[in-house]
């Protein structure tokens, strides 16, 4: 029987599951469901996929803006695990930060560092710390046994472990319902102590006062053995990941954005595809969101089609902060200055909740220097990407949405008002630079900044955010977006769902692909063998296989035989 042209039409635009996002949430659930044999489509409306993961170039030097470190990399361990799960463990390869020191802590006058080894780290805290002893020694274990317990969750499986979860995870329920604030407060009193201890905080984006304590274990405890930079920076991660898809015969369509999601009978409410900005109509038996709830719900599906309960969700819920990033190329020996592949948290020794409030306030042009920053040299993190000469640094704060509300409908061609208030952001950020890297500013040879319209145009995020929703006590766990929505067929995945992060967005995917296909994250992360991820020293060289050592003396040879390709520009 020859088919008429409608029929082959929808056959040409049918798929098991399109994927609107190409977070590293939307890119796992992809990998998942086409290893199953589903026919998978990914729809991105930036020219590139990633979301926060994506790489981008500033004359020749790379930068990603969502991927800082990521911790739990050693076998066994869960970040490992998921990618050896996913099947791009050989595919892709870390750097160890330094271990002595993977984050340093500068406090006003004070400076500590995290040890990459826990029994370390406490040490260090008591030498500093001994009339904190017994306080430190009791919270930190109090850290760690929530940390082991939220890992245990997603392993639990058969009657006599369901009925066991209260007590296996005891820690969890006793101290899920309090703040960071209120538990550190039972614990240690002294307050340098308690910045030191909270100054990770930064990877949630919530001041003690607000973030829940269970967060902030998991955070500490996801860092307990270091940090890792991704070679390649975070669009290696996402070029893993579209390949695997790709060998699955899963495709990925950039530069697509989707206008909404097609919803049959209004009584029922089915999601049965989606309609492109173009006009062109695509049709699933599944689809999932991975951008946040808000652009899912009220952007795509529409208020008409969703109930009451939901709406009232949506509307009570927050999201987290926005950022504003400056990206850097220096021409200067930045080791010598001080920095290594360690991260700085620079804040002011006050309480972090009044800190908070200060970074919040929307004349962020008061005062000569940004309350919290965190700085990064990527270059240092990742030494394969390092030319020999140029050092490329990322200096990211936090901020107040509505700092740029006079800006929120500009068109991309961006005002001269827009791009002086830029500026005027740069110098401020240039304060605190100097301080930490002395004479950074005249060894600038690019410099751009990334602000919470960057984030909208390019991430698709509701008011810039950069963590989905807030990791506050309403927002997480229980309370936190489901995978499955009250729509049939649709379905969401990332930072709003189970976690947010590199590795949590990532198994939302996972879990994602789990509920659509009736089976539990660890089965499928253990349909892969013979995957082995690389870890190689961020500080030492010495166990850099032939092919990296080559491939960093070729970009050196490179660099030295083209001259000074590098003119100072103002970005």
């Amino acid at each position: 029987m020859i088919k008429s042209t409608s029929e082959n039409q929808l056959q040409d635009n049918q798929y098991d599951t399109i994927i609107i996002g190409s977070g590293v949430g939307g890119l796992s659930a992809a990998i998942c469901l086409a290893r199953d044999g589903q026919k998978v489509l990914v729809l991105e409306q930036h020219d590139v996929p990633g979301g926060w993961c994506h790489s981008f170039y500033l004359n020749g030097y790379r930068f990603t803006p969502g991927v800082h470190y990521v911790g739990l990399m050693e076998k066994g361990q869960s970040s490992c695990e998921l990618y050896e799960g996913l099947g791009i463990a050989n595919d892709i390869g870390f750097y160890r930060m330094n271990p002595k020191g993977f984050d340093h802590c500068w406090i006003g006058e004070e400076r500590f560092d995290y040890s990459a080894n826990w029994e370390d780290f406490q040490k260090d805290l008591i030498a500093r710390f001994p009339h904190e002893k017994k306080g430190i020694t009791k919270y930190l274990k109090l850290v760690r046994n929530v940390g082991r317990q939220l890992q245990l969750i997603p392993k639990i499986r058969g009657w006599w472990q369901q009925i066991t979860i209260p007590f296996r995870t005891k820690h969890m329920g006793k101290y899920s319902p309090f703040t960071l604030k209120r538990v550190i407060n039972w614990h240690v009193k002294d307050p340098l102590l308690q910045n030191i201890l909270n100054i990770q905080f930064g990877n949630h984006g919530l001041p003690p006062g607000k973030a829940s304590f269970i967060m902030h274990a998991a955070i500490m405890c996801h860092y307990a053995e270091g940090g890792f930079y991704p070679m390649g920076g975070g669009g290696a991660l996402v070029k893993a990941m579209t390949n695997k898809i790709k060998a699955f015969n899963g495709k990925i369509k950039t530069s697509t954005p989707v206008k909404s999601i097609l919803i049959e009978d209004k009584k029922k409410k089915k999601a049965v595809g989606v309609e492109l900005s173009s006009g062109e109509k695509i049709y699933a038996n599944h689809i999932i969101s991975n951008a946040d709830p808000d652009t899912t719900y009220f952007n795509l599906i529409g208020r008409e089609h969703l109930s009451k309960k939901l709406l009232k969700k949506l509307n009570n819920t927050t999201y987290s902060c926005t950022s504003l990033m400056l990206f850097l190329t220096v021409d200067m020996d930045v080791k010598k200055a001080g920095l290594d592949s360690g991260n700085i948290w620079r804040i002011p020794n006050k309480d972090l909740d009044t800190i908070n409030d200060d970074m919040q306030k929307t004349n962020i042009l008061d005062g000569e220097e940004f309350s919290g920053m965190f700085i990064s040299c990527t270059s240092l993190k990742d030494p394969i990407s390092f030319d020999g000469r140029y050092h490329t640094i990322e200096a990211i704060t936090y901020i107040n949405y509505d700092a740029f509300a006079d800006f929120k409908d500009e068109p991309v061609e961006r005002s001269a008002r827009y791009l002086k208030f830029k500026e005027q952001i740069i110098q401020k950020f240039l304060v605190t630079l100097e301080k930490v890297i002395p004479g950074i500013t005249d060894a600038i040879v690019h410099k751009d900044l990334g602000t919470p319209m960057t984030n909208e145009y390019y991430i698709n995020t509701t008011r810039g955010n950069v963590y989905g929703t807030e990791k506050s006590l309403k927002h997480i766990g229980p309370f936190a977006y489901k995978q499955k929505s009250e729509i049939e067929n649709m379905y969401m995945c990332g930072a709003s769902i189970v976690s947010h992060g590199v590795a949590g967005a990532g198994y939302s995917g996972v879990q994602t692909a789990g509920a659509i296909l009736g089976r539990r994250q660890d089965d499928l992360l253990s349909l892969e063998d013979n995957q082995s991820l690389r870890i190689f020293e961020a500080e030492d060289d010495s166990n850099y296989p032939e092919w990296m050592t080559k491939k960093i003396e070729v970009k050196k040879a490179r660099l030295a035989s083209g001259g000074d390709i590098f003119a100072k520009t103002e970005g």
